[in-house]
């Protein structure tokens, strides 16, 4: 499930990414809030997707015996496209991050999704 879920991202196919979350999906952003529900999701994914083109790779998936967490691993390549409120100016650069993700996995479907990367790497890359 991880892997098609990277996959659908990757592929920026939003219709079959957003359908592997439950709707009560609990969403914990990086160094953020915490965003429960697949619509208020949804929405973010828009805002991201048009502030930020972003592609991972090298992604290492690690799940628990019974499939109920899952983790994984990877590199985010991306392009800083649009500017996003609080943050340096936008004007087309590239980055690079290493970054995770953990899972929880509830009835054959995600029901929560935590990131983690180095925002402060990601602000320096962007502003260099």
């Amino acid at each position: 499930m991880i892997e098609v879920y990277y996959a659908a991202f990757n592929a920026q196919d939003m219709e079959r990414f957003l359908e592997l979350l439950c709707d009560d999906v609990i969403h914990d952003i990086n160094q953020g809030e915490r965003q429960v529900g697949k619509q208020t999701f949804a929405s973010f994914m828009d805002k991201m997707n048009t502030c930020y083109r972003e592609r991972l790779d090298d992604i290492a998936i690690m799940a628990n015996q019974d499939g109920t967490r899952a983790a994984a691993e990877f590199v985010v390549l991306g392009e800083y496209l649009r500017s996003d409120e609080g943050l340096p100016p936008a004007d087309g650069q590239t980055y690079q991050l290493a970054a995770g993700a953990f899972f929880e996995i509830r009835d054959g479907k995600i029901s929560r999704v935590t990131n983690y990367y180095n925002l402060q790497d990601w602000i320096a890359q962007v502003s260099a």
